[in-house]
């Protein structure tokens, strides 16, 4: 396989398609150029391509998957929920109970009318005065967590982890915040999430028998905001969790574990997927300079390049859908029960619909991507927010740490869902 980086693969003739193996964990610790490779190659030959199901200790492997990689598949998809459901498992290939994949996946993994019951319930708390108050508290905790990192970096001998020190505090605290997490809890929220999110890396949870780790984490979550939630019923305050609490449509009011679950889906979709956007970003940044100086000199790009990062990245690199009867899309038959895995981060490297797909340029418009997910019901929440988060983040490093330089190869997150990095050597080097 020939693969050039960082702008990503090119032409691999001899790559042979009947190989590929999406649910082979040790093909999710290929660099990008590999992984993009593979998916230009299905989505020119094999755009709905069959996989058997990863095996997963103590469950059963189901049936397959179609891997979907083209933009326009996708979007079909995910505009069709009625043919394609989300309530039978969004962030599982497997199969597990239902309430099981609420309550990790919460309004992701429902379908209306529950769906819409839960999202405008949960709506109605990110009303435009608790997202402007939001907003305005990002500046302040970026700026916060950037200090305590340069100071931390000069103490010592100027090293430090972009992960650890940046990318990781900035939206762990930013949520913590709205939902009035206190201090003492956070290290929790963040091991936790940690351990949901790990995708079965043996690093990060107990590879012997990864369910258990992931129902332990869960529950310990679940338990903090049934606490959380009962002390707002008693002593309301300004922040998320009394607002999610108190919030009321139609007379329906969200329960105890419904709030926890939308903690979860919080820190998946607010958290985790925007530390990969930052940690990610740097390193785009760092192996395209020329890119990295257009935009540090010019603020007015802060809005293209946010949307080019997160295309670039992909933080969530796919979402399930099973359809609900049979039918054809776009000339590919499929019957009822069939799995399709939405593989935004191939869909976001399309060449029919992205000219240069595999070149990053923080100019781009437009930029239809699906880093955000496709359009329809399901279509993120947080995405504005998640915007202001990037735009800050990167606007205030440029001014804070312009002499940030990474110095060594990523520790990859071994996941097919999120494209992650545990560990991303960095150094100040004095000269601004």
């Amino acid at each position: 396989m020939s693969v050039n980086t960082p702008a990503g693969p090119v032409d691999s003739p001899e790559l042979d398609i009947e190989a590929i193996d999406l649910s082979d964990r040790d093909f999710w610790a290929e660099p990008p150029a590999v992984r993009h490779a593979v998916f230009d190659k299905l989505r020119a030959e094999r755009p709905f391509a069959w996989f058997a199901e990863p095996t997963m200790e103590g469950m059963e492997a189901g049936p397959g998957y179609w891997a979907v990689t083209r933009l326009a598949d996708l979007d079909a998809i995910s505009s069709e929920p009625a043919i394609f459901c989300s309530g039978q498992g969004a962030v599982s290939i497997q199969d597990i109970p239902a309430d099981l994949s609420e309550f990790y996946g919460s309004m992701i993994s429902m379908d209306d009318p529950r769906h819409a019951r839960i999202r405008r319930i949960v709506a109605k708390t990110f009303t435009p005065r608790m997202l402007e108050q939001v907003v305005d508290s990002v500046v302040g905790i970026v700026d916060d967590v950037l200090a305590e990192a340069r100071a931390k970096a000069e103490a010592g001998d100027g090293t430090l982890d972009v992960v650890a020190d940046i990318a990781a505090p900035i939206p762990l605290r930013i949520i913590c915040d709205m939902m009035g997490v206190p201090e003492e809890d956070r290290l929790l929220v963040l091991n936790a999430s940690n351990t949901i999110l790990s995708g079965g890396d043996p690093e990060l949870t107990d590879e012997a028998d990864p369910l258990t780790a992931l129902l332990e984490a869960g529950m310990a979550m679940a338990e903090l905001m049934g606490r959380l939630a009962a002390e707002r019923i008693e002593n309301p305050t300004d922040d998320l969790t009394t607002a999610l609490v108190n919030s009321e449509v139609e007379g329906e009011k969200l329960t105890h574990q419904e709030i926890a679950s939308f903690f979860i889906l919080l820190l998946v979709a607010g958290n985790e997927t925007t530390r990969t956007a930052i940690a990610q970003g740097l390193l785009a940044l760092s192996e395209n300079p020329e890119q990295r100086a257009r935009w540090m000199a010019d603020p007015s790009m802060d809005k293209t390049a946010v949307e080019e990062i997160v295309r670039w990245v992909s933080p969530v690199t796919w979402m399930r859908r099973t359809a609900t009867q049979d039918g054809e899309l776009n000339g590919h038959s499929f019957k009822e029960g069939d799995k399709f895995l939405l593989f935004y981060a191939a869909a976001n490297r399309d060449a029919e619909v992205f000219e240069n797909p595999h070149q990053l340029d923080l100019s781009r418009n437009p930029n239809p991507h699906v880093g955000f997910g496709g359009h329809g019901p399901h279509f993120c929440l947080g995405a504005h927010l998640a915007r202001r988060e990037l735009a800050v983040t990167f606007r205030r490093l440029f001014e804070i740490c312009p002499d940030l330089e990474i110095t060594g190869e990523p520790a990859r997150l071994r996941s097919s869902f999120v494209n992650g990095l545990k560990r991303l050597p960095a150094r100040l080097t004095g000269q601004r």
